[in-house]
């Protein structure tokens, strides 16, 4: 790629430090510089776009500035940690920046996370403060105390809404006063909490602490790694600028100030963070929010934001062109989507870009890399059905899966390992042991590729036991460690099956305690009140054994393989 060859000699490579990797050839900035380079040369243009409501790069700089000054007065200091979580709106880009601007470090969280599941994270990373929708209050008060948090500062999904009774939100609203009621939710009159407005109006804006941007970690990102077990993926303020001038390098038509990106990525997900929020600051575009995935709220949004690019994960896509309503909506607007997390069928691809006239390709990244590292090219030539090549300033090669020394060639399949400058630091907390860096650097990514003549490559499986629902990661043994701890399952096994619209479903095999009556209700019910709901099972399949290996452990490629002759045969 030329792009490669033009970033080898710029002039901030001289003001590395000497430890620095040569090839690092991204500008070691705060990630802050990102949206003070956007509000300093497009003051006037909006930032983002939600509900109906505005905000512009001069405005958004100003609350983030607020903000910042108002998490001071808290006490939230350098190094410290502080946990985001909220939904996509206008807050959550607020506070994501202005916790950087103070030096400290975003803890990424799921809003929709239960109690259990928010407890070992902030358990994990102890944040001196939360930012949380209201919604979300009585789940963070529950670990507050064990978690060590001092301060948690709430919002409202109409804090940014003044014109929220005048437009469609998630849902069809009856009425003003009810709507309202809906969006808001309960705070005891004595809540041990700073509201988010008020901090921000009465706050001195703060100016940005000095940042070592390839050694500082702007941001953990909880992922279950290879093992399962939630871990936080340490990236640095380079890391995650780098990425964000890889992707934009991937957008040849791109241009600063005029473009909109459509937003239904979650941005507590590292794919939404930087595929929509940190690539698109650095072109100064418009961040059009979505609050959630419904079909008929994107293709309003299509009409009334005219997006220019939409990243989004297989799911998306399949959901649009299925939908009678895209035969008359116009989405010649978009010219580009980055599809990621899962396989891209290729009858999605070739369907979507007929019907909008865009471009429609399938990357790859993961957690530790910030998280892209391959993508099609959005001009020229392409493969349907891989990742693509290596994005500007990466390395990638094929390893022998047990032993990752010994590169393998073209055409055999191994071990993914990619190396770059969007390589994380390393996991949080966590022994050597644990670690899934080489020490020169390298990446061991867990998946098993295939690298063909040309150099593109294409994910063949999993070594990890994964299943990607809707471009989420569901761990098995997570799902049924809380399935076998209800009193009336002996045992469980959880896979991953082919979803048209998911990707992935997940299954759930029960063997039921003897003499004990249990419902495939009960079972979902149960898991309901200890994980998120996409982490559910679906499904649930009593049976009175499982099989196993030598050694009892259950096979779960012995029972996809059951499904997947099922549905060959056509046996539902």
């Amino acid at each position: 790629m030329s792009a490669a060859t033009d970033y080898d000699s710029r002039p901030w490579l001289s003001s590395y430090p000497p430890d620095v990797p040569a090839d690092f050839a991204f500008p070691l900035v705060p990630l802050t510089r990102l949206l003070d380079d956007a509000a300093a040369g497009f003051p006037a243009a909006v930032a983002i776009s939600a509900a109906g409501e505005t905000l512009s790069y001069r405005e958004l700089r100003d609350h983030v500035d607020r903000l910042a000054g108002g998490l001071s007065a808290l006490g939230v200091t350098a190094g410290d940690r502080v946990a985001l979580i909220l939904p996509n709106c206008p807050q959550h880009v607020i506070a994501f920046f202005a916790v950087l601007r103070l030096g400290a470090t975003v803890v990424q969280c799921n809003p929709l996370a239960t109690a259990d599941e928010l407890r070992g994270q902030l358990g994990d990373c102890t944040p001196a403060a939360v930012v949380c929708l209201d919604k979300s209050l009585e789940t963070v008060q529950a670990v507050r105390q064990a978690a060590g948090i001092r301060a948690v500062v709430v919002t409202t999904l109409v804090d940014y809404r003044s014109g929220w009774e005048r437009r469609r939100l998630s849902l069809p609203l009856p009425g003003a006063r009810a709507d309202r009621r809906r969006l808001l939710g309960t705070v005891p009159k004595d809540a041990d909490v700073v509201w988010f407005r008020p901090l921000l109006r009465r706050s001195n804006p703060a100016r940005q602490v000095a940042v070592d941007a390839a050694r500082d970690v702007a941001v953990l990102q909880y992922t279950g790694g290879t093992t399962g077990t939630s871990k936080a993926a340490m990236l640095s303020h380079a890391n995650l600028v780098a990425n964000a001038y890889q992707m934009r390098l991937w957008l040849p038509e791109a241009t600063s100030g005029r473009e909109v990106t459509l937003t239904v990525l979650p941005l507590f997900h590292v794919y939404g963070l930087t595929l929509c929020l940190l690539t698109t600051v650095l072109l100064a575009g418009r961040l059009a929010l979505l609050p959630n995935f419904d079909v008929d709220l994107l293709f309003d949004a299509i009409e009334s934001e005219a997006p220019t690019l939409l990243p989004g994960v297989p799911p998306i896509y399949q959901a649009m062109v299925d939908a009678l309503r895209v035969q008359r909506t116009d989405l010649s607007s978009i010219r580009a989507c980055v599809s990621g997390a899962m396989r891209l069928p290729v009858d999605v691809q070739e369907r979507f870009e007929r019907l909008s006239g865009g471009r429609l390709v399938e990357g790859y990244g993961t957690t530790e890399a910030s998280p892209a590292t391959h993508c099609n090219p959005i001009q020229g030539i392409r493969k349907a059905g891989s990742v693509g090549v290596p994005l500007t300033g990466t390395l990638a090669r094929i390893v022998d899966p047990d032993d990752p020394a010994r590169v393998l060639p073209a055409g055999e399949t191994g071990e993914l390992v990619v190396k770059g400058p969007q390589v994380f630091l390393g996991y949080w907390g966590r022994d050597a042991a644990e670690q899934v860096l080489l020490a020169d650097g390298w990446l061991l990514t867990g998946d098993l590729a295939m690298m063909d003549e040309d150099g593109f490559f294409s994910i063949v499986d999993r070594k990890k036991d994964l299943v990607i629902a809707g471009g989420f990661n569901v761990y098995p043994t997570e799902v049924e460690a809380v399935v076998v701890s209800h009193p009336g399952v002996a045992e469980c096994c959880v896979v991953g099956l082919p979803d048209r619209y998911r990707g992935e479903t997940v299954k759930a095999y029960v063997v039921v305690t003897p003499g004990v009556t249990l419902t495939e209700a009960e079972v979902r019910e149960h898991c309901a009140a200890h994980l998120s709901a996409y982490k559910v099972p679906k499904i649930v399949e009593f049976r009175d054994d499982l099989p196993r290996t030598a050694i009892g452990k259950a096979l779960r490629r012995l029972l996809v393989a059951e499904e997947l002759a099922k549905l060959e045969g056509g046996t539902p």
